[in-house]
């Protein structure tokens, strides 16, 4: 199953509203990324595990 992170569930001085969703392990990378690189977090294998306890499964959208 798909996994997704949700800016909006973790409040910022910026009110980033970015979802990934994908593989869990493709999620988690680019997860962690842009949390470097936006929000100023240090990369580590704290932030990702982080990250991973925080995914949530992706309900696929009906038409």
């Amino acid at each position: 199953m798909r996994k997704k992170v949700d800016c909006r569930d973790y409040p910022s001085e910026m009110n980033c509203t970015l979802v990934i969703a994908g593989e869990e392990e493709e999620v988690v990378r680019a997860a962690s990324e842009h949390a470097v690189s936006v929000h100023g977090h240090q990369d580590s294998p704290e932030l990702r595990e982080q990250i991973r306890a925080s995914l949530k499964d992706e309900v696929p959208q009906h038409a």
